[in-house]
């Protein structure tokens, strides 16, 4: 059984910072791509920023130079540090990890969601 666990979102003013993290922990014999999607009321979920497992990182334009994703692949977590915070930024975010389950074979796991909400 994998878990992907997920923090660090809230409530902050625009032009602030949030870091999210997000834990895999389980039955894990490796990581390829992790990933931080997001998705606001009444819109679908988007792609925000993305690393592979060579390190390639891939990122949505409306947050490019803001966000940064990184990860700790001993501690199998992936993190978006978030700065210059806009109110279009509110949003349920959530990780997204393709996990080696076994020899070959990778399944893609979700984490619970962490709210982020931008506001004065």
């Amino acid at each position: 059984q994998v878990q992907l666990v997920e923090s660090g979102g809230g409530l902050v003013q625009p032009g602030g910072s949030l870091r999210l993290s997000c834990a895999a922990s389980g039955s894990i014999f490796g990581i390829n791509a992790m990933a931080w999607y997001r998705q606001a009321p009444g819109k679908q979920r988007e792609l925000v920023a993305a690393m592979t497992g060579g390190d390639s990182t891939n990122y949505a334009d409306s947050v490019k130079g803001r966000f940064t994703i990184s990860r700790d692949d001993a501690k199998n977590t992936v993190y978006l540090q978030m700065d210059s915070l806009k109110p279009e930024d509110t949003a349920v975010y959530y990780c997204n990890a393709q996990i080696l389950v076994r020899t070959g074979v990778y399944y893609g796991y979700w984490g619970q969601g962490t709210q982020v909400t931008v506001s004065s």
